[in-house]
C-alpha cells in the first residue's frame, strides 16, 4: 500500500494468506477483506505463504539457534509483525485446524525474542508483540458448525487463547468463519463474501 494509506488511519494490517490455489474461495474472502481495508484508508501488508514458497519445517539447525532469534531468511516476516497494529489470518480449516503451512509459519517466525520472552527468575512467557491490538481470522470449514463444535473449534481456541496470551491479554479477536462449504450453495458463498467486506469496512 502507499505511504499515504498507512498515515491516513495510522493502522497497518498484516494479512497472512495460506491456500495453495490462487482462485480458492477463502482467498476470494481475503481479497474482499483487503479491498475493504484499503478503501478505509488502512495500511495493508501481505504475506502470501504459498506464493513465496514459505518452508514450514523447523529444522534441527534452526531449532538449535532459537535462543538467539530467527534466521535472516525470516527477517521480513518478523519486521512485518513488528510493524503491524492488526493481524489478519486467512486460511481454510482442515481437520479442525489451520493448514500445516500456516502452523509452520507460527512455529518458525513466532519464536523467542520475537513473539515472547521468559524473564529471569520467571518460568512464564511474556508476550512481546504488544503492538498488535487485534487479530482477525477469515476461514472456511468444509463441515457444518456442529461438527466443528464437536471437534473443539481448535482454530478459534488458538486465536482467543494462545495468540491473546502471546501478544497481550487485552487484544481484540475477530472470528469470521464460513461453515458447511462442502455443501453450500453459490448464493451462500456470495453472501459470506459480502459479509467479509462489511466486517472489514467497519474495522
Amino acid at each position: 500500500m502507499t505511504r499515504s494509506a498507512v498515515e491516513s488511519s495510522g493502522r497497518r494490517f498484516v494479512v497472512v494468506l495460506c491456500h495453495p490455489l490462487p482462485d480458492s474461495f477463502v482467498r476470494a474472502a481475503g481479497d474482499r477483506a483487503m479491498r475493504a481495508l484499503a478503501s478505509g484508508g488502512h495500511g495493508v501488508e501481505v504475506l502470501d505463504l504459498d506464493a513465496e514458497g514459505f518452508n514450514p519445517l523447523l529444522s534441527q539447525t534452526e531449532w538449535a539457534l532459537r535462543e538467539t532469534g530467527v534466521p535472516d531468511t525470516l527477517t521480513a516476516h518478523v519486521d512485518a509483525l513488528r510493524r503491524a497494529t492488526d493481524l489478519v489470518l486467512v486460511y481454510p480449516t482442515w481437520y479442525g485446524g489451520m493448514p500445516a503451512l500456516m502452523k509452520g509459519w507460527f512455529d518458525r517466525v513466532w519464536g523467542r525474542g520475537v513473539a515472547w520472552e521468559i524473564r529471569r527468575g520467571s518460568g512464564r512467557p511474556r508476550g512481546l508483540l504488544r503492538n498488535i491490538t487485534s487479530v482477525w481470522v477469515v476461514t472456511s470449514h468444509g463441515s457444518n458448525r456442529w461438527v466443528n463444535f464437536g471437534q473443539g473449534e481448535g482454530g478459534l481456541r488458538f486465536v482467543r487463547r494462545t495468540l491473546r496470551l502471546t501478544c497481550a491479554p487485552w487484544i481484540r479477536t475477530h472470528w469470521v468463519a464460513f461453515y458447511g462449504n462442502d455443501s453450500a450453495e453459490e448464493s451462500e458463498r456470495l453472501a459470506f463474501l459480502a459479509r467479509v467486506e462489511r466486517v472489514f469496512a467497519k474495522a
